[in-house]
């Protein structure tokens, strides 16, 4: 019985009866030691059995948070063998190679979380399944981070997740944006109830001081009492005047105390080991006492409480216990127990590399070299923080000069990747004292260099990261291709910072040193990101003889498609992006593929695919939170804002662009205040709010202004030279085109050279405006660019009815009123009618598109399914349930006014 929880036992009851309807749904529990949680998840399991569900359970261990995956392969272990066939092979593949179960391909941490989804969402097919984890925070990384994914994907499953967290433990479930519920201490009459009804013979003196001392904690209020001793006073104990957790411990060990010492090292054994089988527990405590041992050496311990068995599985308690027993024993006897169970841990590498790492106090090679291999079975199983984390444990436990730096040196190296700078630079500072071979040398120099902030903007420093790179390059066979990485989030730096002309040089003359060929991707990326005005015209000539598919490697892919974003080539960038996109979500890389949908969105703005870049922002949003990438979120946020604005959704877009600055400023990203500019200068355009348009937009190309970013600014160069001309700036305007003109000849950048085309009637005398307006109208040059090529014809058409040729300008704006229409921008194509009726002619309302009544997943959805693609296909590329899947179908088909899949086809879904 919970007492004192009426209110959370309620809304417990509420949040599963909703998720077993279908909802999905996770929550997180939070409360110090004792207080309730682990009561409480007995009484969710209880529930759950009751409403006709099966529960799946873990407990994390803190001696198991190294073995990566240890934690979900105790949840899902008891369905995995039975339901695993319903997953696709990929994601079968996926899910047993982290829990070491076959040799595959190391799995992305993704591409294993919707292995889990999937799977779980199998089994919740056939019965409602509430999956239960309690010591949420003991839990390794690698299945917490997989457990975060489920969490905040299980809508439209018959699915709860339910996790414990003890209070003041961080953990990656903090940012999961799970429903969180706190559990506090009991109110003073709840308290006496419970006393009263566990030990109702109490003194009232005592029970009045165990009231006190307990603090409504129930676990205290249920112990204590055992700590009495003699007369029933404990006016002695030395549990008075303690910490409530260490009086539980102190209970705990007073208990613990009293049995037999062959009981109470078994008890040790089981204490220090991280899976809880009994075998191998009797096993351990046999190699200690140096005698066999049977179950029956553990029967005082389950008979004073302290212990449970449960077929082959031995149980705490309560977690205090394990940590009570292990913390009281000596260091001897706690080295002792590690290094028994390695022994007994002899066919489990890593299980028993950890053991071993545990039982050895001292630097010895040896175990670091068992450590190192535990760190390359993690990184088989797609778990690279637990494989640095290994070899980080592997560098303290070897001497300086044998492999410590080394292992010091692939640390720091995983950890980069793994975007953890500050533990990346503190592992080289420590490397650096350490013995290396001189390439291991060069490489330290390298990431050292590449880890500093200042070697995005000094000569000097670049001058000296570039002749490591040689050395390297010609020191190591992968030298060049390493060296090439390294320089790739410099040159981004480049990018968006403002280094002088020297520094963009030297970036680019090492970029062409390293390059193993002429059209290296990585080279041409760099290059392009450090200096887009001086390398575009050499970068565009290159990628012309590139086809996307030649390059095999979607990171690279990715790199080639966003440096071609950053020198204004979004037309040409756009098949390595769609490439890269693809590659990514086959390859799970979650993080690198929000980088690219944030790119591909802003392309497709650009290139008037304003549906694609709906679905491709939002995803980008979803999934850069989810892998902790906000930068890229909110970039893709002012997609957003930028295509709300032109769907006239001002409101959406002016919340979504004040909450998207503030954040930016709260979090120092002013680099990306220029995207906020250039959104901010759309939305302007789009009232007719010339002026504030102008004023926006001005901002990004000055270079004392706070937003300035010269490459971004361009983005909006065509609204910036029409706001100019519409508040009578002519000469801002032409000063524009020029500078703008001048810079596309030397980029050869399509869409500069566009904008160059579209913008130049708007500044010419009127004798001069409608050759120019035709000739531009009739280019080539524009068919890329359709969006421009709309606002092209309603400005022509605005231009013919104001010299009074009324007739002749109905042409050109009933062409942009339906462009308009085409592409779903209705802020513009609403322009244009209101231009159309001032022509005379009469102008129907607009025919509202099918695609335009669904959010972004679902037209992602909807387009998918109307290929032939099954839910779980669809599931697979976008990173949810099959289930899921499932739901937004049927959303879909009551807004579209259809009943099967089959009628999508037939459906305007906005193809673009």
């Amino acid at each position: 019985m919970l007492y004192g929880r009426d209110d959370e036992l309620r809304f417990l009851s509420d949040f599963l009866s909703r998720c077993f309807d279908g909802a999905g749904g996770a929550l997180l529990l939070r409360g110090e030691a004792g207080i309730g949680k682990t009561a409480f998840l007995g009484a969710a399991r209880e529930a759950a059995v009751a409403g006709g569900g099966r529960v799946l359970s873990a407990v994390g261990v803190q001696s198991e948070a190294s073995v990566p995956y240890a934690g979900l392969h105790q949840l899902l272990n008891p369905v995995l063998l039975d339901h695993a066939p319903s997953l696709l092979p990929t994601q079968r593949q996926a899910l047993f190679a982290a829990f070491g179960m076959n040799d595959g391909t190391a799995p992305q941490m993704f591409s294993v979380g919707l292995a889990a989804l999937e799977l779980i969402s199998s089994f919740a097919d056939d019965t409602p399944v509430l999956l239960l984890i309690d010591d949420a925070q003991w839990v390794d990384r690698p299945s917490s981070e997989v457990l975060a994914f489920v969490a905040r994907r299980l809508e439209g499953d018959r699915a709860a997740l339910l996790m414990a967290v003890r209070e003041g433990h961080e953990t990656v479930l903090d940012d999961a944006g799970m429903t969180e519920l706190q559990l506090h201490q009991l109110d003073d009459d709840a308290a006496a109830a419970l006393l009263q009804d566990r030990t109702p013979d109490l003194d009232q003196s005592v029970r009045r001081r165990i009231l006190g001392e307990a603090a409504g904690n129930p676990l205290a209020l249920v112990e204590l009492p055992t700590a009495l001793r003699g007369d029933g006073s404990i006016q002695s104990s030395p549990l008075a005047w303690l910490p409530t957790t260490r009086r539980l411990e102190r209970s705990f060990l007073s208990r613990a105390s009293e049995l037999p010492d062959l009981t109470q090292t078994v008890l040790l054994i089981a204490a220090a080991d991280d899976n809880g089988d009994l075998a191998e527990i009797l096993e351990g405590a046999s190699i200690v006492t140096g005698t066999g041992l049977s179950v029956d050496s553990l029967e005082p311990a389950v008979a004073s409480g302290l212990l449970q068995i449960r077929g082959h599985h031995v149980h705490f308690r309560h977690p205090l216990v394990r940590s009570a027993v292990y913390h009281a024993a000596s260091t001897s006897a706690r080295l002792s127990a590690h290094a028994a169970l390695a022994k007994a841990l002899a066919g489990h590498h890593e299980r028993r590399a950890w053991h071993r790492a545990a039982a050895t106090p001292g630097q010895d090679d040896d175990v670091a070299l068992d450590l190192e291999q535990a760190a390359l079975r993690a990184l088989t199983r797609g778990a690279p923080r637990a494989a640095a984390e290994a070899l980080r444990q592997a560098a303290l436990r070897s001497c300086p000069q044998t492999h410590k730096g080394r292992l010091l040196l692939r640390s720091a190296e995983i950890n980069f990747e793994l975007g953890e700078v500050t533990m990346a630079r503190q592992q080289l500072t420590e490397a650096r004292s350490a013995e290396l071979q001189p390439a291991e040398r060069l490489r330290l120099t390298l990431w050292t260099e590449a880890l500093n902030e200042e070697s995005w903007f000094s000569p000097e420093r670049v001058r000296a990261f570039a002749d490591v790179a040689d050395q390297l390059a010609a020191a190591e066979a992968e030298g060049a291709a390493l060296a090439l990485k390294a320089l790739w989030p410099l040159s981004i730096g480049c990018w968006y910072g403002n280094p002088t002309e020297e520094t963009r040089g030297l970036f680019v003359k090492a970029a062409r040193r390293l390059q193993r060929h002429d059209s290296e991707p990585m080279a041409l990326s760099v290059a392009a990101c450090a200096d887009p005005v001086g390398e575009a015209a050499w970068v565009i000539d290159k990628t012309a003889g590139i086809a996307p598919g030649v390059v095999n490697d979607p990171a690279e892919q990715h790199a080639l498609g966003a440096s071609l974003t950053a020198i204004w080539g979004f037309d040409l960038s756009w098949p390595y992006l769609s490439d890269a996109i693809d590659g990514l979500r086959q390859q799970g890389r979650l993080g690198l593929l929000g980088e690219a949908l944030a790119s591909q969105a802003w392309a497709a703005i650009l290139l008037g695919k304003h549906r694609l870049a709906r679905a491709a922002a939002d995803e980008s949003r979803r999934l850069s939170r989810d892998t902790g990438r906000p930068r890229w979120a909110y970039v893709s946020d002012l997609a957003l804002a930028t295509l709300e604005s032109e769907r006239g959704e001002f409101d959406k877009a002016d919340e979504l662009l004040r909450t998207t600055e503030a954040e930016l400023l709260s979090v120092g990203a002013q680099s990306i205040l220029g995207f906020a500019q250039v959104a901010r200068g759309r939305y302007a355009m789009v009232k007719k709010q010339y002026n504030d348009a102008y004023e926006q937009l001005a901002r990004v190309l000055d270079p004392g202004d706070l937003t300035y970013h010269p490459f971004v600014g361009y983005w909006g160069i065509a609204d910036l030279i029409e706001a100019a001309v519409r508040t009578d700036r002519l000469d801002e305007a032409r000063s524009h085109h020029a500078q703008l003109s001048v810079l596309a000849e030397k980029t050869t950048a399509p869409f500069l050279r566009a904008m160059a085309t579209c913008t130049h009637p708007l500044i010419v005398a009127d004798e001069q405006a409608e050759h120019l307006y035709r000739q531009a109208l009739d280019d080539r040059l524009l068919v890329n660019w359709p969006l421009h090529r709309a606002q092209l014809l309603l400005a022509y058409g605005r231009w013919l009815r104001r010299q009074r040729r009324i007739l002749e300008a109905r042409r050109p704006l009933r062409a942009a009123v339906e462009n308009f229409d085409a592409l779903g921008v209705t802020a513009f194509a609403q322009d244009a009618r209101s231009e159309l009726r001032a022509a005379g002619e009469a102008v129907r309302r607009p025919t509202p598109s099918s695609a335009d009544s669904l959010t972004p997943q679902e037209l992602q959805i909807a387009r998918m399914t109307a290929t032939g693609m099954t839910n779980r296909e669809i599931g697979t590329r976008l990173f949810i349930s099959h289930r899921t899947v499932g739901q937004h179908l049927r959303r879909i088909f009551q807004k579209l006014d259809i009943t099967s899949r089959g009628q999508l086809h037939l459906t305007d879904l906005g193809g673009e």
